[in-house]
């Protein structure tokens, strides 16, 4: 006896419950704005990071999970920065694009810091911003036909948020909550929220010359939102004639990543390849993460300062 077979929205919705179902089980463990090169580039987490150099520039981020699977979360990340050396500060803009299956966060935040002297060697950074977040989930698209993916979700937030970075030539050290809102966007997320609470960033780095060649950078980056666990990023670089970088950075939520960059004149490409180390995670499945990133530093004659 031959069964007809279901409709076709009753076997899509299937197929993007079972996809949902996987990918919330690992992003719960994630954070917002959460990216592997942050040694190089902090900015979009805490914009006081901007005044480590004097001169302007413009970053990008492409972060990629789980390469290949259909619906799957990638991130665009974009800021640029401007130096205002009258009052030893700089303003810049972040731009950040998530998006996961039929639901789409953006974010823009413009920004302003200010450092200011405090010892022979170590400056205080103050930065404050101020913006938008913007989440809309197509449930609708997964199943028209199905009561339950009916309601499609539109929300936008304003946003502020702010950092502080103290810093000398060989380390630095701060805090940030670049998301402070009073009310967390996306009440009817499939993520239970976890991608749209406020996210507080502790962070850290030193830089050591081994020798004339030779600098190792080693940084950490620990992010918290209410209601799940904290997790901490802990990276080692060393960097051959200010040219070309390699590194490995490894996350508490047993991630691991392999880093490579390359500095070409006023250029900064960067990638990295993450994965998982335990089979309980979905990485351990060859659910890779790719990230690439791509700089520019406006002022050729300006020295680049050591911790960049």
């Amino acid at each position: 006896m031959k069964f007809p077979p279901p409709p076709y929205y009753k076997i899509r919705a299937l197929i993007a419950g079972m996809f949902l179902f996987f990918a919330v089980n690992t992003a719960l463990g994630q954070q917002s704005a959460s990216y592997t090169q942050y040694m190089d580039n902090l900015t979009p987490l805490n914009s006081a990071y901007s005044l480590l150099d004097s001169a302007g520039s413009i970053n990008s981020i492409l972060r990629e999970q789980y390469a290949g699977v259909q619906g799957a979360p990638y991130t665009f990340i974009f800021n640029g920065n401007l130096p205002l050396e009258a009052v030893n500060g700089a303003v810049g803009l972040v731009i950040n694009n998530d998006n996961f299956a039929v639901e789409h966060q953006t974010e823009m935040n413009a920004y302003f810091a200010k450092s200011v002297r405090l010892t022979e060697k170590g400056y205080l950074s103050v930065a404050i911003n101020a913006g938008f977040r913007n989440y809309a989930a197509d449930y609708s698209t997964l199943a028209p036909n199905d009561p339950a993916f009916r309601s499609d979700v539109r929300e936008t937030k304003a946003n502020v948020g702010f950092g502080v970075l103290f810093f000398t030539n060989e380390y630095y050290f701060g805090v940030s909550v670049p998301q402070l809102t009073l009310r967390s966007l996306g009440e009817g997320s499939l993520l239970d929220n976890n991608y749209f609470r406020n996210s507080y960033y502790f962070s850290g780095g030193v830089i050591e010359e081994l020798n004339n060649d030779i600098k190792i950078k080693p940084a950490a980056l620990i992010s918290f939102v209410r209601g799940i666990p904290l997790i901490a990023d802990i990276s080692t670089t060393f960097y051959f004639k200010e040219k070309f970088g390699i590194g490995i950075n490894y996350r508490t939520n047993n991630e691991m990543a392999v880093i490579v960059s390359f500095n070409v004149n006023s250029f900064h490409i960067g990638y990295s390849y993450q994965f998982g180390v335990t089979s309980s995670n979905i990485g351990g499945f060859n659910n890779a993460t790719q990230e690439v990133t791509l700089s520019y530093r406006f002022g050729k004659g300006m020295a680049k300062p050591k911790l960049l």
